[in-house]
């Protein structure tokens, strides 16, 4: 055997040990997520064991069989026995599980149903003293998807080792559609995706479907995410077509039992490439009678299919406005073929001319406000939680509180396309509550962003949240094995967008890692932390896009001279000798203008803006005094490397737990932190020597210089980077 055949053949042995270990307890490769349930301490575990021997949990449907597996995998886990499953008739078990309809009258059930949420999807976990004086634990859900979710919820009460006596929930949940956006290509390639190739194998779809789809669809329902979009908003034409609709029928059939229905991204000119029409015009007959016979089609493969997510007019995607027709017009034409089948289509707000406008930020606004009103009852515009493009930190997008007559969802980024992609640890639940919190005043104050999308502002009755997914076929699903808490904290807050990031980030630490209290004391912080930090080295005081060109690694304050100026980064961070940043205040672009006055009064003064959004709102000299007392240079400079300094002291953390968790997920971790180390080096030494050249002062002192000239910063190159 040659070497090179031999070193390939070990290789291959490794990765089936390293696959087989996971599925068999011998190491934690990442690949079970938060649902690795590991034997609790002997205390918990005998605490649990004589109360959860057996369950009542009549079997009515295909999810009810799932949940009741579900429950018995993390029992035999965690407890190391499986429960014995009781029929209805004879409870005498201290776990009750069903719905109203399927348990046997008594009086918890009755207790527990007066506390019901109005949903299908909500549940009560209920502890209650029965009259022979035995304790008994009941999850009762309006239907068996309420079930799923409470039995979830009750095994994540097991994971934290909660006592069964004061588990007291009950859960409905605040979004109705919490959507995953897979930004997945037909060729397996995933489009900012950082964690390997695409989930879906099309090719050999739908022959074989691969258990990972099953492991996809637990997890997901575990933190109550019930909608997913199969492929890229650039979408291919190609998935409309009766073979890939047949592969995706496949992938709707794994996942229904779990709650989750199929979306597709629709091309909007697929009638011209698939149905041979000559032209897409939403208000031509042929073209509208296209596509209601293409719903119809689709909702033959999949019976229950969500609908559609639209990128229309953006980057070059065709669009109405191709023909001279608006956004309602695109999205009613679609949505008029939907809505025979109760299906929706999405359509995202993130637009910008042909032409350069003369500030980005204002596009979306501009383009959708005079629109509000006008679309059909099954549209739901798709708006990015920030005007630009899930920069590091944005304010939020003015569309949200603007549009009281249309529905609105959210758009988050799960994929770190900005902040760094699978090697850097940044918990998003920060930014994602950041931005949920942030109140748009549109109906006086407490007008909270969470409040205009969970329809509560404007009564809309149909509320959805996206995120675009960070999973692929990395061993551990999102590249980093911290990735996993960014899925995490999105579902759990599509659930309820004001729960607490901090309290989300601690139950995925111990349902991830276990209860060690000083292992969370230790990583709780630092989670909490990490956005800012990332935000420090890389876009601090309000700065934004300046990332390298088209594949948006590393730093590139320098960027300038492509085809449109909004694709540099000089357009944004207006550097100069008399100073930095993007007015956007009446004086400048006015895009400040779009927010309600309350909020407008927050940004417009420098002197009071927040430093975080500074450099977002306004041009400011370099010597401009900060409210530390320092000048505008020197406080830029100190956070530049205040961000490096802070991932040294996350490296420090992170090696006090060795021995706490997993020899490969420590390594792991180990390792990329010190990836993230030299790229946060190379953040700040770059960006401080580039606008080091406009403001023309040093760096202040006791900071180290940077270790190359800027000339060596500018040269380089990087090949072949994961999702472009």
């Amino acid at each position: 055997m040659d070497r090179p055949i031999f070193r390939r053949y070990v290789l291959l042995v490794s990765l089936v040990f390293v696959v087989f270990a996971s599925h068999n307890g011998i190491a934690q490769s990442g690949y079970r997520l938060w649902l690795d349930y590991q034997p609790l301490g002997p205390s918990a575990a005998d605490h649990y064991r004589e109360r959860l021997q057996a369950v009542v949990f009549p079997m009515d449907s295909e999810t009810d069989h799932v949940a009741f597996d579900e429950l018995s995998r993390a029992l035999e886990g965690l407890l190391g026995q499986k429960p014995m499953r009781q029929s209805a008739a004879t409870p005498k078990t201290g776990l009750m599980v069903g719905t109203p309809g399927t348990l046997p009258a008594n009086d918890a059930v009755e207790q527990a149903k007066t506390r019901l949420p109005d949903n299908e999807e909500a549940y009560v976990i209920h502890h209650h003293s029965a009259a022979n004086g035995r304790p008994m634990t009941l999850i009762l859900g309006n239907t068996d998807k309420g079930v799923l979710y409470g039995v979830f919820a009750f095994i994540g009460a097991l994971q934290r080792s909660e006592d069964l006596a004061r588990i007291d929930t009950v859960s409905s949940p605040k979004i109705k559609l919490r959507l995953l956006n897979h930004w997945d290509n037909l060729d397996r390639t995933v489009e900012r995706g950082y964690a390997g190739f695409s989930l879906w194998d099309w090719h050999r779809l739908p022959g074989y479907r691969d258990p990972r789809y099953t492991d996809y669809a637990r997890a997901n329902a575990s933190v109550g995410i019930n909608g997913t979009v199969l492929n890229n908003v650039n979408a291919n034409a190609l998935m409309l077509t009766a073979p890939y609709l047949e592969k995706a029928a496949a992938l709707a059939d794994i996942f229904r039992p779990y709650g989750i229905k199929v979306y597709l991204s629709a091309r909007f000119s697929a009638p011209i490439e698939l149905g041979g029409l000559a032209d897409a015009d939403p208000l031509n007959s042929e073209v509208t009678q296209w596509w209601a016979d293409k719903a119809a089609e689709i909702y033959r493969y999949i019976p229950d299919f969500g609908g559609f997510l639209v990128k229309a007019n953006s980057e070059g995607q065709p669009g109405p406005q191709n023909y001279g027709r608006s956004h309602a017009d695109g999205a009613n034409m679609l949505a008029d073929a939907l809505a025979p089948f109760g299906g929706v289509v999405m359509w995202r707000a993130f637009v910008y001319e042909d032409t350069e406008p003369e500030d980005r930020a204002k596009q979306a606004y501009n383009e959708f406000v005079l629109l509000d009103g006008t679309f059909r009852d099954n549209v739901i515009i798709q708006v990015k939680n920030g005007a630009i493009d899930f920069q590091p930190r944005e304010p939020f997008h003015p569309l949200f509180g603007a549009m009281p007559q249309s529905q609105l969802m959210m758009e988050f980024q799960i994929t770190q396309e900005y902040l760094g992609f699978a090697t850097n640890l940044v918990y998003l639940g920060t930014l994602f509550s950041e931005t949920l919190q942030a109140d748009t005043y549109a109906d006086g104050p407490n007008s909270t962003v969470a409040r205009v999308i969970d329809g509560e502002l404007n009564h809309q009755p149909i509320t959805a949240m996206a995120g675009v997914a960070n999973t692929g076929t990395a061993t551990n699903w999102t590249g980093h094995p911290f990735g996993q808490a960014n899925w995490y904290a999105y579902g759990r807050l599509a659930w309820d967008p004001d729960a607490d990031a901090g309290v989300i980030a601690e139950d995925w630490l111990r349902r991830t890692f276990g209860n060690d209290a000083s292992f969370l004391d230790a990583l709780l912080p630092l989670m909490m932390r990490s956005r800012e930090t990332v935000v420090n080295y890389m876009t601090p005081l309000g700065l934004h896009h300046l990332m390298g060109w088209s594949h948006h690694y590393g730093p590139g304050p320098w960027i300038r001279d492509k085809p449109r100026a909004d694709w540099t980064s000089v357009y944004y961070h207006q550097a100069d000798t008399n100073g930095i940043g993007f007015d956007r205040t009446a004086s400048g672009s006015d895009a400040l203008s779009q927010y309600a006055p309350e909020v407008q009064a927050q940004f417009n003064d420098p002197q009071i803006c927040p430093d975080e959004y500074l450099l977002w709102f306004h041009h400011l000299p370099w010597d401009f005094q900060m409210k530390s007392g320092e000048s505008l240079w020197e406080s830029l400079c100190r956070h530049y490397y205040s961000g490096v300094e802070e991932v040294s002291a996350m490296q420090a953390v992170w090696e006090a737990q060795r021995g706490k968790v997993d020899e490969i997920i420590f390594r792991e971790v180990a390792d990329l932190l010190a990836v993230q180390y030299e790229e946060a080096e190379l953040w700040r030494d770059a960006c401080v020597l580039y606008f080091q050249q406009f403001s023309k002062m040093p760096i202040p002192t006791g900071l180290p210089q940077p270790e190359h000239p800027l000339e060596y910063y500018e040269s380089l190159y990087y090949h072949f980077v994961p999702g472009n």
